[in-house]
């Protein structure tokens, strides 16, 4: 079975879990924390999945390491050590927000201009565009991008919406083409 769909079927267990509990913001502050701890660190990584290490040494490390977050969530990542599945963890709390997202309506998108958005237009952005697509809310990255020209272009999971001068050129350019063939 594939990483992405074991991660998928932890992550949709502990947002059950959350909604049941009706705590799924401690859950989802839980798991960020987790997603910390675990991003960049390559030695917790190799230590947790040394095989000379025992499972109590592994066990007493997640408890300290992971002290003060949900207790769900700790043993969740409990079980995932003592699995062997520690490389899941990034994944499975990436499926987790995803789903939190989902279900607050919230969509996540980049968004790409010649400048950094002001705060109006960073409003105006999430309000308009969230409506558009069908969402509460937008949350985004702001990234400088000078070969836009102007306008925007803003990426949501697979989707590109390009208002920006470059790709109108380049849309104009391919009609041009089409039109003399």
């Amino acid at each position: 079975m594939s990483e992405t769909i074991v991660a998928k079927r932890y992550a949709d267990a502990l947002f059950q879990l959350a909604i049941q509990k009706s705590e799924l913001d401690q859950y989802e502050e839980s798991l960020r924390a987790v997603r910390e701890v675990f991003k960049d660190n390559k030695q917790l990584n190799s230590f947790l999945l040394h095989p000379r290490v025992n499972g109590e040494q592994k066990e007493k490390l997640i408890t300290e390491s992971l002290k003060g977050l949900h207790k769900d969530v700790v043993n969740t990542i409990k079980l995932l050590v003592q699995r062997h599945r520690t490389m899941l963890i990034p994944s499975i709390v990436e499926a987790f927000i995803k789903n939190v997202n989902d279900a607050k309506g919230i969509e996540v998108a980049t968004v790409y201009s010649v400048r950094e958005l002001s705060a109006e237009e960073k409003q105006g952005l999430r309000v308009n565009f969230a409506k558009r697509i069908g969402k509460n809310t937008l949350e985004f990255e702001n990234v400088i991008d000078p070969s836009l020209i102007g306008g925007i272009k803003i990426r949501v999971g697979n989707t590109i919406y390009d208002g920006s001068i470059s790709g109108k050129l380049h849309r104009l350019e391919q009609k041009i083409t089409v039109a003399n063939k």
